[in-house]
């Protein structure tokens, strides 16, 4: 935690005034296109990174779908995931997220910036209401996260359970699944450390419909964490 204190600290001013902007976005809609509202969420994310000494490396962007939505399924580490993909990848995209955590200090005002989904994980209409907003949208192109862990528990590199109705949005959008390997993604924010963190957002190839028809959303969930965890070993053993 002493490294997102220190970062919010020394990048307030930043901060405040892209999340003004956001602000002023958000109040004019009609004015400003999905893509604006990414390149201001991009600019706070970079300010971050450089503030918190924080690099990235990515492989994998070529498995991205070239056209049309689709759901990101992710590992969960910690308060830097979501950042780290949405650096990584460079078409407009927004998370799914659990509400109570959405109302942290400038998290916040982030997602109502990329006009994200929060969920109340405590409440069966709010995950009903979630899955059909994030449905709709992925149907319509836009390109979600999700991390069907559920949250994360300082697992740091092990990987828990996914659940199987993180994947219902997919399945019900007919859309492209696209695994997600986070590895060190705890390290920004969790180690109580100023030093010089390196994290690394791996692509894995995408799952299309065809190749999940006529499979119940459990097998989907174990079939996309076999594939991240196999992706993981692959890493540890390099």
């Amino acid at each position: 935690m002493l490294r997102f204190w220190y970062v919010i600290i020394i990048s307030l001013p930043y901060i405040i005034y892209y999340l003004a902007k956001g602000s002023y976005i958000e109040k004019n809609t009609e004015r400003y296109s999905e893509a604006d509202r990414y390149r201001v969420a991009l600019h706070v994310i970079h300010v971050m990174k450089r503030n918190g000494r924080i690099r990235t490396s990515v492989t994998g962007v070529e498995n991205l779908p070239a056209e049309g939505g689709y759901v990101l399924y992710a590992n969960h580490q910690g308060k830097y995931d979501a950042l780290g993909i949405m650096d990584a990848h460079k078409k407009p995209c927004t998370v799914m997220m659990d509400a109570k955590r959405s109302k942290m200090i400038i998290v916040d005002q982030f997602i109502t910036l990329i006009d994200g989904c929060r969920i109340d994980k405590t409440d069966i209409k709010s995950q009903v209401e979630a899955v059909r907003k994030v449905t709709k949208e992925v149907k319509k192109g836009r390109r979600y996260i999700v991390f069907p862990e559920g949250g994360y528990f300082h697992n740091r590199n092990a990987i828990k359970e996914f659940m199987p109705g993180a994947f219902k949005c997919a399945v019900r959008a007919n859309c492209p699944i696209v695994p997600v390997l986070l590895v060190d993604s705890y390290k920004p924010f969790e180690i109580n450390s100023l030093r010089r963190v390196k994290t690394q957002v791996h692509f894995l190839p995408a799952i299309y419909p065809e190749e999940y028809e006529g499979i119940t959303t459990d097998q989907i969930a174990k079939l996309v964490r076999n594939r991240i965890v196999d992706a993981m070993q692959q890493k540890a053993c390099a």
